[in-house]
């Protein structure tokens, strides 16, 4: 598990510069299962055995995003959830969206458990 799950999202200003290529590809190492366009978005999709289970995990991480102050777009459909990532005051990639990314794979291991 990697340790940006502990983390916590900060606000960002309009206008926060997103991270350089380097440091994404640095940070996407921590979380391995989730696609990153350069330094501008993340995305991952979970799979689950029907639409209850991809429902109730939706509704968790939204209250992670709540609470985090960091809200992933989300497509739902009959055994998937896809989340992306991307901050969009900083127009690319910043440490809460590789932040964001590690509570959410934490989050579906301990619904998978």
């Amino acid at each position: 598990m990697s340790a940006l799950a502990s983390e916590h999202c900060e606000a960002c200003e309009q206008g926060t510069p997103p991270l350089s290529e380097e440091e994404a590809a640095t940070l996407a190492a921590e979380v391995p299962e989730w696609q990153r366009d350069g330094n501008q978005k993340l995305r991952r999709e979970f799979s689950f055995p029907n639409f209850r289970e991809a429902f109730g995990f939706v509704a968790r991480a939204a209250l992670v995003a709540e609470g985090e102050g960091h809200h992933p777009d989300i497509e739902l459909g009959w055994g998937r959830a896809a989340f992306e990532l991307t901050t969009h005051a900083a127009s690319g990639l910043t440490r809460n969206d590789f932040v964001m990314a590690a509570k959410l794979d934490r989050l579906a291991q301990e619904v998978q458990a």
